[in-house]
């Protein structure tokens, strides 16, 4: 816990000096969805039964904007490779990585969620559904972004390509996640969706981390 502190500690300052990064996802969402309502026109009605499915993609989307920026200054200034040399286990680096990632770039869009479902005139029972499921799908795809930033991170300007290998990985989130909604606002059972999810969530805590050490030594090898 010493070590996982310490990673925090270098990373959360590695974080606030780019801090630009962090408002990117931010406004890209917020962007996403007030294109909407002038696409589809004002009618409360419309907005509210495409609002779970925008907002969900507006995240999806968002999600990929920094991904590849999560190795990436370590592995130009050489810290990567001191990293992979040191007692540390490269496990727990990326572990700082990912916690950091997510709180500074996925929680601030999943704080103005509530801001965002009233600009689609989201159903208010809904609301709860949606902000749970977007916790567990934000997590998760910081988890499977971390597998592919690491596969893609030898690759120079890898940005489309890692959006390529990422998106059909975030497949199956979108529609367990944004099916929870709308099985919600259809009155249907939705839970199961989101247990599905929980449980993919618990194997990438545990898989995640190695898959992506291990793809690490590769592009640094």
């Amino acid at each position: 816990m010493h070590k996982l502190a310490a990673l925090l500690r270098r990373d959360t300052a590695l974080m606030w000096q780019r801090r630009s990064d962090a408002v990117q996802p931010l406004l890209f969402a917020l962007m996403v969805c007030v294109m909407f309502p002038l696409a589809l026109g004002s009618e409360p009605s419309a907005l509210a039964k495409n609002a779970g499915a925008v907002i969900w993609v507006a995240h999806l989307l968002a999600s990929l904007l920094v991904l590849d920026n999560l190795y990436r200054s370590d592995f130009e200034d050489g810290s990567l490779e001191q990293m992979l040399l040191s007692p540390v286990p490269l496990s727990l680096m990326i572990v700082s990585k990912i916690i950091v990632h997510w709180l500074s770039t996925a929680l601030p869009v999943l704080l103005i969620t509530p801001l965002l479902a009233q600009l689609l005139f989201l159903p208010g029972q809904l609301l709860p559904v949606l902000m749970l499921s977007l916790l567990l799908g934000s997590l998760i795809m910081s988890l499977i972004g971390a597998m592919v930033a690491a596969l893609t991170l030898g690759i120079r300007r890898s940005g489309l390509l890692l959006a390529l290998m990422a998106l059909p990985l975030y497949v199956p989130v979108l529609v367990f996640g944004a099916g929870s909604v709308w099985s919600a606002g259809q009155g249907l059972p939705w839970l199961g969706a989101l247990w599905l999810m929980c449980a993919g969530l618990v194997l990438l805590l545990v898989l995640a981390p190695w898959a992506a050490a291990t793809a690490l030594r590769i592009a640094l090898s």
